[in-house]
């Protein structure tokens, strides 16, 4: 399979550059598996299609303002974007300009509220570095940091909670769970009132999830790896759902990773930690997923090949043409759609 098939045209004024003034007044597009329908909705009417019994599964994972600006004690810029906590307060940054940041280069930020000390050059470029501050490391960064919006968003963002989900609750991740954007508390309120369960899971997202796929082969992708872990409340919750025979719907391709990751072949999972880079393309065969809400995903990427593996390559193509004739918002801050 070719990383070519997973092609298609889009015209750049479709990406979407701010999120809307209402989370739940973007667009929806509903796929229907069986009947190889296309319907257009509102966000908001996601409700009308989830039945009493149904899990929504969604990523509870924070942002954090990762991407920081500093100087050289030459007084050069130079830019980090942190990327994951490896541990303490050793953390592996991207770094621009990468080739004037030496192991030993040490670096301001903020005036002086953090320092930073390369420590090693990691395959792939990336730094190992460590930082040194009086204080809560969260809280400076907070005070110092931006949030590290993906390359295509070329608009400052106003307001940081418009790249967060209303219910997110740990910080680590280096992207937002987008799928979860569009839910506002009123809305999820009104979904558990119906009879639907919410479960959580957290999955820190990656920058990975920007990284084009250079193969020309789909199977010779290597995926990143992200760190995800599940809770006891709610294993029983998915687990429940899947005895009644009712539907898992995974809010976003993280969510999905995650249960997909942890499920036996019978869909049941289990409380765990750990750290994943499953890797869905078509013909793979799902255990635990019944259902999933998306944003639309970058041409020739992973995602989208996620999401042709869950409904098919031809009907997922056929819907992304249709959301560009119909002019649908595109990626981060874009529109969604509801696969069943």
């Amino acid at each position: 399979m070719k990383v070519s098939e997973f092609d298609y045209d889009l015209p750049e004024e479709l990406i979407a550059q701010t999120p809307l003034e209402k989370r739940d007044e973007s667009r929806l597009m509903v796929l229907d598996r069986s009947k190889q329908t296309i319907e257009h909705k509102i966000f908001k009417d996601i409700i009308e299609y989830l039945e009493p019994g149904d899990c929504l599964v969604r990523n509870n994972t924070k942002v954090i303002p990762a991407r920081i600006y500093g100087k050289k004690e030459t007084g050069a810029h130079v830019e980090f974007l942190l990327l994951n906590n490896i541990e303490g307060d050793i953390w592996e940054s991207i770094v621009r300009p990468g080739n004037k940041l030496h192991v030993g280069t040490k670096v301001i930020f903020g005036d002086g509220l953090l320092t930073a000390e390369i420590l090693e050059i990691m395959p792939g470029g990336t730094r190992k570095v460590k930082f040194t501050y009086k204080g809560i490391f969260n809280e400076i960064l907070d005070k110092i940091g931006l949030m590290p919006l993906p390359p295509y968003i070329h608009e400052e963002l106003k307001d940081n909670d418009r790249y967060q989900t209303v219910y997110a609750k740990y910080e680590g991740s280096a992207a937002a769970p987008t799928a979860g954007l569009h839910f506002t508390p009123e809305l999820l309120k009104q979904i558990e009132e119906k009879g639907v369960k919410i479960a959580n899971v957290t999955l820190h997202v990656g920058i990975g999830t920007f990284r084009p796929v250079k193969e020309e082969n789909v199977e010779e992708h290597q995926m990143h790896t992200e760190h995800y872990y599940i809770k006891q409340e709610d294993v029983d919750k998915i687990n429940e759902t899947k005895k009644q025979g009712k539907r898992v719907i995974a809010v976003g391709t993280t969510s999905c990773r995650v249960l997909e990751t942890i499920a036996d072949e019978h869909g049941m999972v289990k409380e765990t930690e750990g750290d994943t880079g499953i890797y869905i393309y078509p013909g793979y065969h799902f255990k635990c997923l019944d259902g999933l809400i998306t944003n639309f995903h970058l041409p020739q990427s992973t995602l989208l090949m996620l999401v042709s593996a869950l409904a098919g390559k031809e009907y997922i193509m056929k819907a992304y043409h249709e959301a560009v004739k119909e002019k649908y918002r595109f990626f981060s801050f874009g529109d969604a759609m509801f696969i069943k």
